[in-house]
């Protein structure tokens, strides 16, 4: 427990330490990187504006309600709970929305219901494939995505499923 609260001061202490040995001027070398991190900011921006706009839309229309509508029955078939449904849609968007959803499921089921491990699972084994093609490659410029989104949501597709199959198997 100490260790852990020392480590990141004591990075701090090191890096100043060997630039302290190189004779470096940290004070100008951080301006410096200041500087250069407000660029990144201003091209990142853009990005992460229209994902945002993009994320809120889609969340007030209520069209995952409809979705949900739409798919009860198929969950209802193959016996998945329809409240990890929620969190399997937003996990790839937006991962401070679908904590928001895993925080609802661990208030309304408790943490160690079924649904609350499946749920947990899901969004430690996927990832916010949007956020990451729309931040990564809107950063450095790269318009054509390629197949990039549709193996980044076929992996997280197949991280739901296992997610499903796993626990119920486990538990």
């Amino acid at each position: 427990m100490i260790l852990s609260n020392l480590i990141l001061p004591l990075i701090v202490l090191f890096t100043v330490g060997y630039g302290f040995l190189k004779k470096i001027d940290l004070y100008d070398a951080f301006v410096e990187g200041a500087k250069e991190s407000f660029d990144m900011v201003f091209t990142m921006f853009p990005c992460v504006l229209g994902m945002i706009l993009g994320i809120n839309l889609f969340l007030e229309s209520g069209i995952l309600n409809n979705i949900m509508d739409l798919l009860n029955p198929l969950f209802s078939f193959f016996k998945i709970p329809k409240e990890i449904f929620p969190i399997s849609i937003m996990r790839p968007i937006s991962g401070s929305a679908s904590l928001a959803l895993l925080n609802n499921i661990f208030t309304n089921h408790g943490p160690d219901s079924l649904i609350g491990r499946i749920a947990s699972v899901i969004q430690g084994s996927t990832e916010t494939t949007f956020y990451v093609i729309t931040l990564y490659f809107g950063c450095i410029g790269i318009k054509k995505i390629r197949y990039a989104l549709k193996v980044g949501l076929l992996a997280d597709l197949i991280g739901i499923i296992a997610s499903i199959v796993v626990v119920n198997i486990i538990f």
